[in-house]
């Protein structure tokens, strides 16, 4: 079964990136990602990574703030997962871990510093390649 995810790769004014540690429980659980959650029934991934920011961390993210990035598709084995990846570059209020994840704000570069699961390796490459172009 896919499941399908809508993921923030969100940056703010000093052009860092926010990452989340995966509770311990989880799938993939103490490795860090970038948030978001899956796409319910009748959202769009627009929606969905809306409603997914404003319940895990607390901002409100306007649609045009954001920017498709990239699709990822990965077979974990036990879990088969389709990624859809938005740049946010806009967001009103102050991220916090409202599920009790640890936040972090990581300069792009400093990225391949923490384990992420196999499936974010091509998002930090797309983050890199952003930054270095922009």
């Amino acid at each position: 079964m896919l499941i399908h995810v809508a993921v923030g790769v969100i940056q703010n004014p000093h052009s860092e990136i926010l990452i989340a540690r995966r509770n311990e429980q989880a799938h993939q659980g103490g490795l860090w990602e970038f948030p978001g959650g899956k796409v319910e029934a009748g959202e769009t991934v627009q929606q969905a990574l809306s409603r997914e920011l404003e319940e895990e961390l607390g901002i409100h993210c306007a649609v045009d703030a954001m920017r498709e990035l990239l699709v990822v598709e990965h077979d974990y084995g036990d879990k088969q997962v389709r990624l859809d990846v938005w740049w946010v570059s806009g967001f009103a209020g102050v991220p916090e871990g409202r599920e009790g994840q640890p936040l972090r704000w990581v300069a792009a570069e400093n990225l391949r510093q923490f384990a992420f699961p196999a499936a974010n390796e091509p998002i930090v490459q797309a983050i890199l390649t952003e930054v270095a172009q922009a």
